[in-house]
């Protein structure tokens, strides 16, 4: 135990030394690349690498461990880490399903990784509004001037072709280091992290058979259960936050409105006012009132406007209205209707009551309002000071942040993912995925003695070593396999026990009742034996497949003895007569059928599982009925004649005749074969004839050895 813990050990000790190397690579080419000035990194070789040797967890940790290391020399590389990672990605899943040891093969992955990458990072780089600021931005700049080509299009044409070279380079660069390695060390990068051996998961994964059943694997449930958790975490801790911002940056804004808001009414003469109104500009003292407004306004932080208003029920009076540049002014003494929203608030202004920051939409934005009131010296309100401050850059700021957040955590997501399903792999779906694939093999093996031990060495051979509950389900499916196998051993050697002392009996009955006739010569192992020459040439020529399974052949050759046992109920004189029988002693010799058949059924139904014996009852009953119907006892005719009695019928008749009886000499073998000729269509099957018939060398073997 102790020798295996510390060569895992080392197996994960040198792939972290190959992960740690490619994240070093990346970050010195990353380095060199950005202080040329070059639109080329060459960032991605440790992570293509790695993705190839070692699966692509591996290869998207140092595609984001590159791009967070490298946030020292460019504070945005961390907004490319996605990129990166998705590299790793469509690398794996590329060499996964074809080799890239041919040159076309190669064209298509560097064609593949360009055009991802040039296509995302053409796309962060436009969210992060930079575009224009990078290498191939400026030259796109150039190229869209000069022609009148779109820029974005531009620019995103110019970054795939810009890493059709990086990732061209990248890539070859990372093959031929996988090249120069010794097979060996690429091998025990493979599987220094797999918890089974390396034959049975390249046996069992890529078996469609696994997938089918399965509406669900367990690694995309998980997978998609952590993303969806993550995922949901995340919105919700950023919603949290972007509303705690928002409301303290609103209430912060508010305060400075209301700061300079009553900073101004501070200055404004109440007593002239009207006369404000009435001259404007004209009037004494305007100018240097508006002009402190003006500086009020731009050194008070989030305040967009500062103006001063008279309030009347038919509309309101711009008092004071310092404009910016390129906006339009307001001159006093011009009455300006109200805008709905402020309709609700009209009645506290006009009785001179204060009122609360009021909050409009603007511009498709959102504007607030701090009102307030500028009173004399007798407390009366005269018009009021209004600060407005724009909600728009919190939303952008906001937006852009949100931005930054899910470019940054769209590489720890496609890590997590990457860990999830790495995890969930090796720990779970490949080790069950191999179990399976071995226990349906097992469960299909049926009786098959020699499969069944194959099927345990296989599950045996998978050597799942989790640590967890699968490592123990493992172990008692080896040992249930095993329990199993054993036991179907024991069954069957006592079912061949069972089965030879049930063919013991059987020939004994059958010699019982042969031992009364006085020259049948070995009859029943004669015709057992041409029975199973003829139902095994009708099975070999495709003749009644549906009937002859190995079941029947098996019953009908064990039971083929047991065809005359009815003649047990025959007299001895009528059974060794050794002349012509009369009519009367003719119909009681009929009777050793049925008398057969009776006593078969009797044994059926005594002996439970001995079902083979209705084939035996068949042979008793019905094997001297005719095709043409004109046998005995019942009649039948063509296939209405169970099958093994007509396969009985051939072999009975062919032995009789090529047989030496106390009432007739043996016939010649032509002269034999020349009546089951003339019977075929007629008294026999012409199919069991047929077969009979073609099987020559085997009849003559027998008739050679019973008929000395």
């Amino acid at each position: 135990m102790q020798l295996h813990i510390n060569y895992e050990g080392k197996k994960r000790i040198k792939l972290a030394a190959l992960v740690v190397s490619a994240i070093i690579i990346n970050v010195l080419l990353y380095f060199v690349m950005s202080n040329l000035g070059a639109p080329l990194y060459l960032d991605t070789i440790g992570t293509i690498l790695v993705t190839i040797v070692a699966g692509p967890y591996f290869g998207i940790m140092s595609a984001v461990c590159t791009n967070t290391l490298c946030m020292l020399f460019n504070r945005d590389a961390i907004y490319f880490s996605a990129v990166n990672a998705l590299i790793a990605v469509h690398t794996f899943s590329f060499v996964r399903k074809r080799p890239i040891n041919k040159v076309n093969a190669i064209v298509k992955l560097v064609l593949l990784l360009a055009v991802v990458t040039g296509s995302l990072s053409t796309l962060i780089q436009w969210l992060l509004g930079d575009v224009q600021s990078t290498v191939s931005g400026k030259h796109a700049m150039g190229f869209s001037e000069a022609t009148g080509f779109p820029f974005l299009l531009a620019a995103l044409l110019l970054n795939i072709t810009i890493n059709i070279i990086d990732k061209g380079i990248t890539t070859v660069v990372a093959i031929v280091l996988i090249q120069l390695t010794p097979e060996t060390i690429v091998q025990s990068f493979k599987t220094s992290t797999i918890k089974q051996t390396w034959e049975s998961l390249l046996k069992y994964q890529n078996n469609g058979k696994n997938k089918k059943g399965i509406k669900r694997s367990v690694r995309t449930r998980e997978t998609f259960s952590l993303l969806v958790t993550s995922f949901a975490i995340v919105i919700a801790m950023s919603w949290i936050g972007l509303s705690l911002y928002y409301n303290s940056s609103k209430e912060s804004s508010i305060e400075h409105g209301y700061t300079a808001a009553k900073f101004a009414a501070e200055i404004i003469d109440p007593t002239k006012v009207d006369e404000y109104i009435e001259n404007g500009e004209n009037a004494p003292g305007y100018k240097e009132t508006e002009e402190m407004l003006a500086r009020i306004r731009d050194n008070t932080p989030d305040v967009d406007y500062l103006y001063v208003t008279k309030v009347q029920e038919d509309g309101y009076y711009m008092v004071f209205n310092p404009y910016k540049e390129d906006e339009p002014r307001i001159e006093p003494g011009v009455l300006m209707p109200y805008t709905d929203f402020f309709i609700p608030y009209l009645p506290a202004l006009l009785s001179g009551e204060g009122i609360d920051t009021i909050e409009y939409p603007e511009d498709g934005g959102k504007t607030l309002s701090v009102v307030y009131p500028v009173k004399d010296e007798e407390g009366n309100t005269v018009c009021y000071t209004n600060s407005d401050i724009s909600l728009d850059y919190m939303t952008d700021y906001m937006t852009d942040f949100i931005i930054r957040v899910l470019l940054i955590l769209a590489g720890l997501f496609i890590l997590l993912i990457g860990y999830e399903m790495w995890m969930t792999s090796i720990y779970s779906t490949f080790p069950i995925t191999s179990m399976t694939e071995c226990v349906d093999r097992f469960a299909e093996s049926g009786d098959d003695q020699q499969t069944l031990d194959e099927n345990v060495k296989e599950i045996r051979s998978l050597g799942i070593k989790t640590g967890d509950e699968i490592e123990k389900l493992y172990h008692t499916l080896c040992d249930m396999t095993l329990n199993q196998a054993e036991q179907m051993r024991n069954i069957r050697r006592l079912s061949e026990s069972t089965m030879k002392m049930q063919d013991g009996l059987i020939l004994t009955m059958a010699d019982m009742v042969e031992s009364r006739d006085s020259d049948t010569g070995a009859h029943v192992q004669k015709t057992a034996a041409y029975v199973k020459i003829i139902v095994e040439g009708l099975k070999k020529k495709g003749y009644y497949a549906e009937k002859i399974t190995p079941k029947f052949i098996s019953d009908v050759v064990r039971s083929a003895p047991l065809h005359d046992v009815g003649k047990i109920n025959i007299s001895d004189k009528i059974l060794n007569k050794p002349g012509k029988l009369t009519d009367e002693e003719f119909e009681i010799m009929k009777t050793h059928t049925t008398a057969g058949k009776e006593i078969i059924e009797k044994a059926i139904s005594t002996v439970k599982g001995g079902s083979y014996l209705k084939e035996a009852r068949n042979m008793a009953a019905y094997h001297h009925e005719r095709w043409d119907g004109k046998g005995y006892p019942d009649g039948l005719h063509g296939e209405v004649i169970p099958l093994s009695a007509r396969i009985m019928a051939v072999a009975d008749v062919f032995d009789a005749l090529t047989s030496k009886r106390v009432y007739k000499p043996a016939y010649p073998l032509e002269k034999a074969l020349d009546i089951l000729r003339d019977g075929a269509g007629t008294q026999f099957d012409p199919k069991c004839v047929e077969v009979f018939l073609e099987s020559m060398p085997e009849i003559l073997v027998i008739l050679n050895k019973y008929n000395q």
